[in-house]
């Protein structure tokens, strides 16, 4: 499948290539700082809200930290740019879940999957395994679009949304636990920590920090639209490579972050919560994209690039269920070795 040509964001608003490094580098370190400070808080209001850190990781966190994705996404398909905009969100996918191996060797007491077991990550890894399905088959079936949104979009929202609901219902009335081990971390709420500043303080603070990971997130679509068109390279592996990288930055600080406190299920439901939203970016897309279906216009390129994030998404839900106790488990190896091969076949690709 081709994608249609398209008028490009350089040729509208063109800058300098020094300028989007710049511009790029900066707005790479200030989603990395941002990161950081949302952790905390997040943290302190799933305890606050009791959500408990899986749900509130998987949904809130995850929503907040993906923002600055979603405007390269969006911006990048408002350009035309449907192979930028597709490999950007899928691309994030397999870039964030090779963070949780770091994370992983970060927590050397035990594996990572082991510690952190929650059925909510479980339940949003197999919804992420769903939600990346959609598209791909949507990409292998007949071209049809209402208002040049394609039915998937509306579905992925709705898919999205029934998930969401029923993380919340487990929460409250989980129909079965994990089996408890001398390892397992539990959720247990700081409420000291919780109670120091108000709700409504806490909230503010969170938005106006999810606000600047998005405005960052603009910074490095454009940026990253330059430098993609000054050296040449395809928009599947800038996307895959740069923009999505930079933009999964906040999951990369907050789930390092979250081990270093403790806060296991925050940092895997921050990390799968992220990749589920990201789907979404999709849906967004798709509707940004003004030249018919953005999933015809996506190139071999980043469908395999969703076939990846499947391959490792199936990995971690192993992972999770198996739950293996020694350094970073079966699934740590798989997933560098699957991300590090799927990376090597893009380069080759482009």
């Amino acid at each position: 499948m081709t994608p249609v040509p398209c008028p490009h964001a350089w040729e509208r608003s063109p800058i300098s290539i020094e300028l989007a490094f710049i511009v790029f580098a900066i707005a790479t370190l200030v989603v990395a700082g941002a990161g950081i400070r949302i952790t905390t808080l997040a943290d302190r209001l799933a305890d606050r809200t009791g959500l408990g850190e899986a749900v509130f990781g998987g949904i809130l966190l995850g929503a907040s930290t993906s923002l600055s994705g979603i405007v390269t996404s969006l911006t990048a398909a408002l350009d035309g740019q449907a192979s930028l905009a597709v490999s950007n969100a899928v691309g994030g996918i397999a870039a964030q879940t090779t963070f949780l191996v770091l994370a992983d060797l970060i927590y050397r007491r035990v594996n990572l999957e082991h510690a952190a077991a929650d059925a909510n990550n479980m339940l949003m890894a197999a919804t992420l395994m769903l939600l990346v399905s959609l598209p791909l088959a949507a990409a292998f079936s007949p071209e049809f679009t209402i208002f040049a949104i394609h039915p998937v979009s509306l579905l992925l929202f709705l898919v999205y949304l029934f998930a969401a609901r029923a993380a919340v219902s487990m929460r409250n009335r989980p129909m079965w636990r994990p089996q408890s081990t001398d390892e397992t971390r539990s959720d247990d709420p700081d409420e000291a920590a919780a109670s120091r500043h108000s709700l409504t303080s806490m909230l503010v603070r969170f938005t106006l920090l999810s606000l600047v990971l998005a405005v960052c997130g603009y910074g490095i679509a454009r940026s990253g639209s330059v430098i993609s068109a000054e050296f040449g390279i395809s928009q599947t592996v800038v996307g895959a490579l740069m923009t999505a990288v930079a933009t999964s930055l906040p999951e990369l600080v907050t789930t390092l972050a979250a081990v270093r406190r403790g806060a296991l299920q925050l940092a895997v439901g921050g990390i799968i919560g992220g990749n589920v939203f990201d789907v979404l970016f999709l849906s967004i897309s798709d509707a940004a994209y003004r030249d018919g279906s953005i999933y015809h216009a996506m190139t071999q390129a980043d469908e395999l690039m969703m076939v990846g994030a499947l391959i490792i998404t199936a990995i971690l839900l192993m992972g999770l269920i198996m739950r293996e106790k020694r350094g970073i488990g079966f699934e740590g190896i798989a997933i560098l070795a699957t991300y590090g091969g799927l990376i090597a076949i893009q380069l080759s690709m482009s």
